[in-house]
């Protein structure tokens, strides 16, 4: 069996390890004036997603910040919530112009499905779930603990639910310290491939899941990449080993502590909001919500996904 070390970052913590002030920035005056021209600036122009970078768009005054929040992300706790994104000050496509400047200057945009997009839409759209691939995204329900696809991932709140939506992060180096040190044995099976199911974003030809372990040392750190859903999901295709036993235990005692309240932060989306977190340091979860029958009232979220 390979020697395992606990991990020691920041970015491994505890919920009573965080303080409010370390992973919350309230923006200033001076720093939405600067994204709110450069939304503006970008709309008149007859920008696009896909073409905004980093030199094509600047945003006076701000160098210092960003690099003060990608720190955070890279070598502090793993997330940081910045308050007061002037989505009141601009119109729907000056925001999203603006969300991935911001972005575009913390990292390059990427497409999070088979169609490219460089920005989705998170909220309820009334799909009809068949419980195979309708992903989760779009509806209501509750998201476990999970990452996503990418380095960075950014969620803007435009509205927020009538109840409910809680997000929930779990920093991803106190679940491996922990197992390492009550079940060693099931964080090894961690380590094991696993088969995951596509969700039904595979091409034509293509089979409808690929095989990964959900944990793996890069550059000699454990990164945990877990869809606990996807994983499950992919037992029912033919060809599929069926997991272990000891391998489902350790998909349950992950899940079970990562929803432990000694281990994991909650907060409240409001509008203006954007959640930033290190995909390879956090696991975030969302809660249920209720929500309007009107599609302008609902739950709504912007999520990017960034390369860093």
């Amino acid at each position: 069996m390979a020697t395992r070390s606990p991990q020691h970052t920041p970015a491994v913590w505890r919920r009573a390890d965080l303080r409010p002030d370390e992973w919350t920035v309230d923006l200033g005056a001076a720093q939405r004036a600067a994204l709110v021209a450069a939304g503006r600036r970008l709309a008149a122009d007859g920008a696009t997603i896909d073409r905004i970078d980093r030199t094509a768009v600047a945003l006076p005054g701000m160098d210092g910040d960003i690099a003060a929040w990608s720190s955070m992300l890279e070598s502090g706790r793993g997330f940081v919530l910045l308050r007061g994104f002037p989505t009141d000050e601009l119109s729907d496509l000056e925001t999203e112009l603006a969300y991935v400047a911001l972005g575009a200057h913390l990292g390059r945009p990427v497409g999070q499905n088979k169609h490219g997009d460089l920005v989705t839409h998170v909220r309820d759209e009334r799909v009809v779930d068949d419980g195979a691939t309708v992903l989760l995204y779009r509806t209501r329900k509750r998201q476990d603990f999970h990452t996503d696809g990418a380095d960075i991932i950014g969620l803007l709140c435009l509205h927020g639910a009538l109840a409910g939506g809680e997000s929930k992060l779990v920093s991803s180096g106190a679940l491996y310290n922990e197992m390492l040190h009550t079940r060693p044995d099931l964080l090894g099976q961690l380590y094991r491939p696993m088969c995951w199911d596509r969700q039904g974003e595979h091409g034509e030809g293509e089979q409808p899941w690929f095989e990964l372990a959900p944990l793996n040392d890069i550059d000699g750190v454990p990164r945990l990449f877990y869809l606990g859903w996807y994983i499950r999901a992919a037992q029912q295709h033919p060809g599929v080993p069926q997991l272990t036993d000891a391998q489902a235990e350790a998909m349950e005692m992950l899940e079970r502590l990562a929803n432990d309240p000694e281990f994991h932060l909650v907060m409240t989306f409001e509008p203006g909001d954007v959640q930033l977190l290190n995909n390879g340091r956090i696991l975030h979860a969302r809660e249920a919500f209720d929500d309007a029958d009107d599609l302008s009232e609902r739950r709504h979220l912007l999520r990017l996904w960034l390369a860093a």
